[in-house]
């Protein structure tokens, strides 16, 4: 299912185009997503890609496209300069801004106008009160909305930017407190604090990403509500005073703050609730004259369903904008362009209907086992999933790279039912059905969580997904199994038949050309596979496997040989393991006694170290802090796995990539037991087989 076409509720008499050339300023699906109904309203669209993005599917698919600058955002789509440069030069009447990037930027708004272009989103006033979470605040609570107990570094007289000052503070208002800077978004920097000693380490972690994220290092500490659910409701708002709401969305299925899964509308709120809480988002827009599309956010008590809490206003589309979308049969896009082309807002609340059920799912390029952790690479295999009720909003294709520079998300699954429960069993089976290859994502974790009985009775909260068990592996199945081994196979197949025309071979030999052949049988070929993140679970695989329900599974093999297969089962990694290289390893573990841990600490993601805890030559104990490194929302703090003097090899600043060492531990001398074995001479059994253990136990601040 797409976006809605033809006639839709308040376009029926505004037929007119709002602007003949539009330049939209971000990349991957949502520029995507505002490219087709700009060809729908037969704008002309401009895309602008970095050095990362030339053949992006976003570049593709736009009429025309302008190169605003490298990989890393800040010299590309966060450079306002850049990208008014490119609408002037594309001769663009508009902009539109998409979400995240510069979409809630005054500074870009001003200078989109200042050089005569239209900026689809709100005017200055809305930009400045509700892009700053502190400012908007005070704001709502002087119009008497209610609001969450909190403070920030403004309201600490003399002492803003003190760490001491508001953390004693913090203290005031009291535990569990949530620290969230006030300039950012998306989750990014949020960090939970139960006590003082938390806290005291908190601020200064999200003060980092604050600062290197938005160039603003400003607080706000918030009373955490625990087991709320996360409200939030669709506003539309044209230059004539018409203010209206599309309903809400609950988001409360969330991870340390991101939004992973979201739904239209709400299964807690009543139709009386849904009629305050609406009207509670319009007062909100009108305070600040808001222009186009914006969401108003609440929490909303699951113990008392009728109280809600103000957090904060989005002066732009969400990224969950698409549930709503299928749920009211409105082009949020389309509204926004005619709005900021000054057309009036040609639907009233009473025309406004919910009908059926939406629900989203965000696929994320993440190692769920890993703690989540980023992660990069080429697209081997890209295929989103089809059938009634279903649309995939994406912006990505085969064979590109996925990289550190920008956010994780790679796609959105948005399933469309009759009720939720259909809209569910659409979503799993779509789920199911879409196929990334080449990248770890989070598909499988997802289709767990929305069959989590909590999740299916609609009993959400923003904790429930901390309060599962850690995510884990499901183990490789034999089809998997087999679809790997051919694989593998043939691809040795072919690669010998070439080497052979290579040489110049007369003809066939037994030694060279039969596979598995042998004096006096045929052995079946085989080959030794273990799982990518368990490497020690070795196995002997063959082709042939067991006969199964689900679909022809579908494998791809990346450059360094790492087998990618996907099934309706799941995607699972395979390490090609060789003989050789594994008998030599095993005798290696039996010299050092069977001791596995490495010295190394590795960076577990690619990314930008952000801070360095230790001094070169310090001592240190297991589970102390060495190094934080920052990627895609996220950052990661490796510590020491045993005691003994650090050796850096990266400082502040340094770009490192996945399993690239970043210090070394050099253990504390100790006196050798009386009864030590000596490895030197003891046989290989006798000594303890453990597995190798790199793995840091992560802290994220997403």
């Amino acid at each position: 299912m797409g976006i809605h076409s033809g006639t839709q509720p308040g376009t029926a008499d505004d037929g007119a185009r709002p602007f003949e050339r539009v330049l939209v300023a971000n990349r991957g699906e949502i520029a995507v997503r505002v490219i087709r109904t700009l060809r729908r309203l037969g704008i002309r669209s401009i895309a602008v890609f970095s050095d990362a993005d030339a053949d992006a599917p976003h570049v593709r698919l736009a009429d025309e496209a302008v190169r605003i600058g490298p990989a890393p955002a800040a010299q590309s789509y966060l450079d306002p300069a850049r990208l008014v440069a490119a609408a002037l030069e594309s001769g663009a009447q508009a902009v539109h801004p998409g979400y995240g990037f510069l979409s809630e930027h005054a500074g870009f708004a001003q200078a989109c106008r200042d050089a005569g272009i239209v900026f689809v989103g709100p005017g200055d006033e809305a930009l400045a009160v509700m892009g700053d979470k502190i400012r908007a605040k005070a704001h709502v609570a002087a119009s008497g909305v209610p609001v969450v107990p909190g403070v920030s570094d403004a309201d600490l007289d003399g002492a803003a930017r003190d760490d001491a000052a508001l953390l004693a503070a913090g203290e005031r208002i009291g535990f569990p407190l949530l620290v969230k800077p006030s300039a950012g978004g998306g989750g990014k920097g949020m960090q939970i604090a139960r006590d003082a000693s938390e806290l005291a380490e908190a601020i200064p972690a999200a003060r980092r990403v604050a600062r290197t994220s938005f160039g603003d290092d400003t607080l706000l500490l918030e009373r955490l509500i625990e087991r709320p659910r996360h409200i939030e409701v669709q506003v539309l708002a044209d230059a004539f005073g018409a203010v209206i709401h599309l309903g809400e969305r609950e988001c409360s299925l969330q991870r340390r703050h991101q939004k992973v899964v979201e739904e239209a509308p709400s299964p807690l709120l009543d139709a009386e609730t849904r009629e305050r809480i609406g009207r509670a988002a319009c007062d909100a827009a009108r305070s600040v004259d808001y222009l186009g599309a914006g969401t108003v956010e609440f929490l909303v008590s699951d113990a008392a369903p009728d109280e809600f809490f103000f957090i904060e206003m989005n002066t732009r589309l969400q990224v969950e904008h698409p549930v709503t979308e299928l749920v009211t049969g409105v082009d949020l896009v389309e509204q926004q362009l005619r709005i900021a082309a000054g057309q009036r807002l040609g639907l009233a609340q009473h025309d406004v209907r919910l009908t059926g059920h939406a629900i989203e799912a965000r696929v994320y390029a993440e190692s769920p086992e890993r703690g989540f952790l980023p992660s990069t690479g080429e697209l081997l295999e890209w295929r989103p999933a089809t059938g009634d009720g279903v649309r995939v909003d994406a912006g990505i294709r085969t064979g590109q790279v996925i990289t550190a520079d920008y956010d994780p998300m790679l796609a959105k699954v948005i399933a469309f039912g009759a009720d939720r429960a259909e809209a569910l069993d659409r979503l799993d089976a779509a789920l199911a059905e879409t196929v990334v290859l080449g990248v770890d994502t989070n598909l499988s974790f997802v289709r767990r969580l929305i069959a989590e009985p909590e999740v299916r009775a609609g009993a959400l909260d923003t904790n429930l997904i901390g309060r599962m068990p850690p995510a884990a592996a499901e183990p490789p199945s034999p089809e998997q199994l087999a679809a790997a081994a051919s694989a593998v196979l043939a691809r040795a197949a072919g690669a010998a038949d070439r080497a052979r025309r290579t040489q110049g071979a007369d003809g066939p030999a037994a030694w060279t050309d039969a596979s598995g052949w042998r004096v006096g049988a045929h052995r079946t070929p085989a080959v030794l596979l273990a799982p990518r993140d368990d490497p020690d679970a070795v196995v002997v695989a063959t082709p042939s496997a067991p006969s199964a329900p689900h679909a022809e599974p579908v494998v791809r093999i990346a450059a360094d040989g790492t087998v990618w297969v996907h099934d309706l089962g799941g995607t699972t990694a395979f390490l090609q393991v060789d003989r050789r290289a594994r008998a030599e390893a095993r005798r290696a573990l039996a010299v050092r006694g069977g001791v596995a841990l490495s010295p190394d600490l590795r960076a577990p993601m690619p990314g930008t170290v952000t801070a360095v805890f230790v001094a070169d030559g310090d001592p240190v104990d297991a589970g102390d802090p060495i190094i934080a490194i920052e990627a895609m929302k996220m950052e990661h703090r490796i510590t020491a796995t045993a005691a003994g003097t650090v050796r850096l090899a990266a400082s502040v600043g340094d770009l490192v990539s996945r399993d690239q060492p970043v210090a070394r531990i050099e253990p504390a001398p100790t006196e050798p037991a009386s009864d030590t074995i000596d490895a030197a001479s003891a046989p290989a059994s006798d000594l303890p087989e453990t597995r190798e253990a790199h793995e840091q136990e992560p802290t994220h601040a997403v």
